[in-house]
């Protein structure tokens, strides 16, 4: 009886600890942030309809524009030199793209902090601020506003979605294994073509969940392209340096850059007659736990 004491004893011992220093953990991350978004971004857009500024890496390509440009979404860890390069990577085909902190200053490697950075984010405060970066851009000379897409990666990649269901003057949506929403009724309002990359080996995101939602864009008769890469984990687009060597990661971008001279760079803009739905994005909790689960010990804990 002594020993099962003990035990437990050990256990409620070692949960206090974890309970103590989860929270601890994140204050001193944040400590440490210091100014690692001064590193990372080089354009402050002005916050619209008396919302806060926000701030972002704004990469632009040779030559004069105007532009076709992306809005690209950061992971859940935040804005990082990742997005930053992949930003720029893009920009050399020809593209303006924007990268916004959509996490108001706050950015990690620490996936505790970036489960208290998702949590502590609304979506409607996210779509608020991208409002303010849409309404920046079309002002923007260089920018043709009239083919402005949005993509993002992982936690980006369902941002990208809610916010195509927000904004429906968007050309085109390309969401990186991101949730994906599967009611025909709620995607109907999409106001462009999709492009819906996936990992195989996800297990925040199923094949099945993946086919609902093929089978939902095409129920809402939404033009799309969904894929499912074979035995690919999660976040497996993870940088420049990883798309050049090849393989899946420079095939899934090759099949984002070829959608996107297909549906932003070489079509004259249409106006969605799609409205814009009232759509409330709930929070994905499941998604978001297993999202977890594969940042620290699935098939993205490759990321770092």
């Amino acid at each position: 009886m002594k020993n099962v004491k003990r035990v437990l004893l050990g256990l409620l011992a070692v949960l206090a600890i974890l309970i103590l220093f989860l929270p601890l953990s994140i204050f001193v991350d944040s400590l440490l942030d210091g100014n690692r978004l001064d590193a990372l971004t080089n354009t402050t857009v002005p916050g619209a309809n008396g919302g806060p500024d926000v701030r972002a890496y704004v990469a632009k390509p040779e030559g004069e524009g105007p532009f076709p440009t992306i809005i690209m979404i950061h992971e859940f860890y935040g804005l990082r030199e990742s997005v930053v390069g992949k930003a720029d990577f893009l920009a050399k085909e020809g593209y303006l793209v924007i990268a916004p902190d959509t996490f108001r200053g706050s950015t990690t490697s620490w996936i505790p902090r970036a489960i208290y950075q998702v949590i502590n984010t609304k979506p409607e405060d996210v779509n608020a601020d991208l409002d303010s970066v849409y309404a920046w851009l079309e002002a923007q000379p260089d920018v043709d506003s009239d083919r402005i897409a949005i993509l993002g990666f992982c936690y980006g990649g369902r941002t990208s979605l809610v916010y195509s269901l927000h904004n429906n003057k968007l050309a085109a949506t390309v969401i990186f294994y991101g949730s994906p929403e599967t009611d025909p009724e709620v995607l109907k309002s999409l106001p462009g073509p999709v492009l819906g990359i996936f990992g195989g080996a996800d297990q925040s995101i199923s094949v099945e969940e993946v086919n609902q939602f093929d089978e939902a864009l095409t129920t809402a008769d939404i033009q799309h392209e969904i894929t499912v890469y074979d035995g690919q984990p999660h976040a497996f687009v993870e940088n420049v340096e990883g798309i050049q060597a090849g393989g899946a990661q420079g095939e899934a971008w090759a099949q984002m850059l070829a959608f996107l001279e297909k549906n932003l760079k070489n079509v004259t803009a249409q106006q969605s007659e799609n409205s814009a739905d009232s759509y409330r994005a709930p929070f994905a909790w499941k998604y978001y736990a297993m999202l977890v689960y594969e940042h620290a010990f699935g098939s993205a804990s490759h990321q770092h």
